[in-house]
């Protein structure tokens, strides 16, 4: 390959990897703690979109474990947005020549 040609090709790498990175602020996931009594909705981007207690939590006895609660919630939704994100990062350079252990983006 000639220069222009590795230029090009790294200019259409660059302009999937902005198409990925926008997409997923679309792909929507959910992380929970409690059985469910606390959830976060979260992008695979890693934007919150919303946070749901179930009221048997909202009492002053129950505040430590509520806090608890939400911290591991997000946490799950952190979780699930790398796994979604890695998963279509790897979807994305699937077809393209990178050397075993690259990473994306840069």
């Amino acid at each position: 390959m000639d220069l222009e040609k590795i230029m090009q090709a790294a200019q259409n790498v660059q302009a999937e990897l902005t198409k990925a990175q926008a997409n997923l602020d679309t792909i929507e996931v959910e992380g929970a703690a409690g059985g469910g009594l606390v959830k976060v909705r979260a992008t695979a981007k890693g934007r919150i979109l919303g946070v749901a207690i179930d009221d048997s939590l909202m009492q002053p006895s129950e505040k430590q474990m509520l806090e608890d609660l939400v911290a591991a919630a997000f946490n799950d939704a952190r979780a699930k947005a790398d796994a979604e994100s890695a998963e279509q990062m790897s979807k994305m350079t699937a077809g393209l020549p990178l050397p075993p252990g690259f990473k994306l983006p840069f």
